[in-house]
């Protein structure tokens, strides 16, 4: 699904020369379910850049879902992310004026899928997270953790090859962390491919393999035998009060 072969990417100031990434080699399975972890300046937010289709190596190869991307121009790789990847960001990217569904619709719009298939998806995506019922509400009316549900509905409308998830669990409290690590979880067993960054290691746990990184490198790839289920500590949680 996903190969990365020696990356290098190097940014350049007037002065100087910064290098993000030092040759980064590794590949992750169609159906994995990838935590990818690092302190500031570990690279690992250049890395997501590069395989969310958001930037280019300076060197090296990147294979997307048998696709080469490496050096593609920002208006293919434009078309690569819209197809092929579901984003889920830490602040939730959600137009705070349109509707739930209508969020949820826009990758359908910029894909010009028509409006009966669109809002037929979105609904169903919606209802995949739980969310159906609050479709024609706002963000501003439901919970954070329900936000990210709509962005993780958003993720999926365009049954992208992968799903790329941006520290998801960053702004909020214990059991929306773990509300959101359910449906990911839920979404691994049903087939997806999900990279997830976190900068939290309970989180990590939650996944079935882990890449750390420091000062550019792959340091350390580890398998989790046993990940943390998170519907087993949400039993063990207060349950959400909801929006009225």
């Amino acid at each position: 699904m996903l190969k990365a072969t020696d990356l290098v990417k190097v940014y350049h100031t007037e002065k100087i020369a910064v290098t993000a990434l030092k040759g980064v080699t590794f590949h992750i399975a169609a159906g994995s379910f990838v935590a990818i972890m690092g302190p500031s300046g570990s690279g690992k937010s250049t890395l997501m850049n590069i395989l969310g289709c958001l930037d280019t190596p300076t060197a090296g190869q990147y294979i997307l879902d048998g696709l080469d991307v490496s050096h593609m121009e920002e208006q293919d790789l434009a078309k690569v992310r819209n197809l092929k990847i579901g984003f889920v960001f830490q602040t939730f990217n959600l137009l705070p004026r349109i509707s739930c569904l209508r969020n949820v619709e826009l990758p359908m719009i910029y894909a010009g899928i028509a409006e009966k298939e669109r809002k037929e998806k979105a609904y169903n995506a919606l209802e995949k997270v739980g969310l159906l019922k609050w479709a024609a509400h706002r963000p501003t009316e439901i919970s954070g953790g329900q936000r990210q549900r709509v962005a993780i509905a958003r993720a999926l409308v365009n049954n992208p090859a992968i799903i790329m998830a941006d520290e998801p669990t960053g702004n909020l409290d214990t059991r929306s962390g773990e509300e959101v690590m359910a449906i990911f979880q839920e979404l691994h067993q049903q087939g997806a491919t999900i990279v997830l960054v976190t900068h939290e290691p309970e989180i990590a746990r939650h996944t079935q393999r882990i890449l750390k990184f420091r000062d550019g490198l792959l340091r350390e790839d580890e398998g989790v035998q046993e990940p943390v289920q998170a519907r087993d500590i949400l039993a063990g949680l207060p349950a959400e009060e909801e929006p009225v």
